[in-house]
């Protein structure tokens, strides 16, 4: 069967559906465990399938709410849901990237787009997150955001100084420049517009205020002295 007559059954289906949601900032490698544990899925299949189709092993899969026939192998459940956002990634790189280019999507801007999405406190922040990333970059600097290594089976596991220093791996943004090799995370539209335009900043810092919002700086020692604000008003609070 091709994968449009495959498309095709499967939104013609009448079946009774299952959904799985997929939120912005997730993991693949935790929502292929979401799979296995609601669903009963064998988890080394769906990885094994995963990678059969995927052109990345991360970045590809595009939040939302899915909904598929209940009894679907998990041969098809992962093809349906790569096609799908694959297709739609597509569809996105030409309308606010005019054009599309696999490589230089995936491993530029969805990239920079899962910085951002692990980075931002909100929405209204990403285009400024983004400034700092292209800043950084431009200028041959670290990007050092704790962001980066929360890829994978550490999408949710806090980056502290001890992991900073013992991961070697390429998502380890204060070891290596430059962006990692591919995403670290699923994306928001929100997130791939502020990759795509980019605030015009000269910020190359921030950190995280005691509301949840970044406190932004063009300078390393006005940085530290923002650091020095926050650490003082967590100890008041």
């Amino acid at each position: 069967m091709s994968r449009l007559d495959f498309l095709y059954r499967l939104t013609h289906s009448k079946a009774p559906l299952f959904s799985i949601k997929l939120i912005p900032g997730e993991t693949t490698y935790l929502f292929l465990e979401q799979l296995h544990r609601k669903f009963g899925y064998p988890l080394n299949v769906l990885r094994k399938e995963y990678e059969r189709v995927s052109p990345y092993p991360e970045g590809v899969l595009f939040p939302d709410t899915y909904y598929l026939p209940k009894g679907m192998g998990a041969k098809e459940v992962i093809d349906y849901l790569v096609g799908v956002s694959l297709r739609k990634h597509k569809e996105l790189a030409k309308k606010i990237y005019h054009g599309y280019n696999q490589k230089m999507w995936f491993e530029k801007m969805v990239t920079i787009a899962s910085i951002i999405q692990k980075e931002a406190a909100n929405a209204k922040e990403m285009p400024i997150i983004s400034s700092v990333i292209y800043n950084r970059l431009k200028k041959d600097i670290p990007l050092q955001m704790d962001g980066t290594l929360n890829y994978a089976q550490y999408s949710h596991t806090k980056v502290t100084h001890e992991r900073i220093q013992k991961d070697m791996s390429a998502f380890n943004t204060y070891h290596h420049k430059g962006l990692p090799p591919y995403p670290v995370c699923t994306v928001s539209l929100e997130a791939l517009k502020a990759a795509v335009r980019p605030a015009k900043t000269r910020y190359l810092y921030f950190v995280k205020g005691i509301d949840g919002r970044h406190i932004f700086s063009v300078t390393y020692k006005n940085h530290l002295k923002n650091i020095k604000i926050v650490k003082k008003r967590n100890k008041k609070e």
